[in-house]
């Protein structure tokens, strides 16, 4: 069996230092706000190329809060993508603000610049894209747009750490970024974890103020707040994982090359591309093929894991019925429901498992 992804061979090389950064938060009952979550926020920042770092508990709160603190506010519309997981939308809908879905680039997957300029109406109030699966949306059109527009941009970074946006890390471009931390994440904590980045000081207080139940002194309170704070142990734990995301960005960047040459022949399947001036972080690799549920159920039959990321476009999302989506809205995003697998990816795979694999998806695809 060709695992999908295997979080366990990631945490037996490095457990000891793991065990270690945990034991010391524990010694010194640094869980709430502590340094160690601090410096962690200090040093993913300056990862990413962005001012300020604020951890949150999830990475849904990370873009809610960022959100809020660029000044969305009760009514407003948030121009999302169609195509990508439902916290994007949720983080729209916690601020009481409307999700406005718009449809998919057909060559990225991402928001497409051009169907959000058909989406503005005089309620609009910001642009959430998504860098999808690890490749950046086109952020100097949407930049373009927003600023043309008078809009804030929320990046949601979720699925691209790593990624570059014509040499930029993807976080810093936007008035404000969210990034997830969930374990199956490049970067993953032990739980649940998020971080927003910004280069903005207004937008940094204001973040530091929600997250922390408007805390001005110990029981001083400016606004009604939220608790949604990173904790010690998960900041401990991404602390020393950050060491090494470099390394697995390209041991995933390398494990693509391998894929396109190896199934870059075979008919009926398409391959992920990375634009020009891009660099795509591969947090998933998805490919694309007709008969879509076949092919799974022979994959999985065969010893290849796969998935789907994602079945569902958000207009078609039970929980969004409310708002009047129809089959038909968003054409690229419904197709591609349809046809995206998933296959094996992840920085540890080898590449006789990688083979492996390539071969199950050729022999089914024959």
């Amino acid at each position: 069996m060709v695992p999908l992804i295997d979080l366990k061979i990631q945490h037996k090389s490095i457990a000891a230092e793991i065990e270690a950064a945990i034991k010391n938060v524990c010694e010194n009952t640094a869980f709430i706000l502590s340094d160690e979550m601090k410096t962690f926020e200090a040093e993913f920042a300056a990862c990413c190329g962005a001012k300020h770092g604020i951890g949150v508990a999830n990475g849904t709160d990370a873009l809610f809060l960022a959100l809020k603190a660029v000044g969305v506010k009760d009514g407003d519309e948030v121009i999302v993508p169609a195509n990508t997981f439902i916290a994007t939308a949720a983080a729209v809908s916690h601020a009481n603000a409307v999700p406005v879905f718009v449809d998919a680039d057909p060559e990225t997957y991402c928001i497409s610049p051009d169907k959000i300029k058909t989406a503005i109406t005089e309620k609009t109030k910001a642009i959430l894209p998504v860098h999808l699966y690890g490749h950046p949306a086109d952020m100097d059109a949407i930049m373009s747009i927003a600023r043309a527009n008078g809009l804030k941009v929320v990046e949601d970074c979720a699925q691209a750490h790593g990624t570059l946006y014509k040499g930029k890390p993807v976080g810093s471009i936007g008035d404000a970024a969210g990034f997830s931390f969930y374990p199956s994440k490049t970067l993953g904590a032990y739980g649940d974890a998020g971080i927003v980045l910004t280069n903005s000081d207004e937008v940094c207080e204001n973040l530091k103020l929600l997250r922390d139940n408007g805390r001005t002194t110990w029981y001083e309170h400016s606004i009604i707040g939220y608790n949604s704070r990173l904790d010690g142990i998960q900041a401990a734990v991404l602390r020393v994982k950050l060491k090494y995301l470099d390394k697995w960005v390209e041991a995933r960047r390398a494990h693509a090359k391998q894929y396109a040459q190896l199934l870059g022949d075979v008919a009926g399947l398409s391959l992920p591309v990375e634009k020009p001036d891009m660099k795509h972080s591969y947090y998933v690799y998805v490919v694309r093929v007709e008969n879509r549920d076949d092919v799974m159920a022979q994959l999985k039959e065969k010893g290849c894991g796969c998935g789907v990321h994602y079945p569902v476009p958000l207009h078609l999302q039970p929980a969004y019925a409310f708002l009047g989506g129809k089959q038909g809205d968003h054409p690229v995003s419904e197709a591609y429901a349809k046809q995206i697998i998933s296959i094996p990816m992840f920085p540890e795979l080898t590449p006789e498992q990688l083979a492996e694999a390539a071969k199950i998806i050729k022999e089914v695809l024959k």
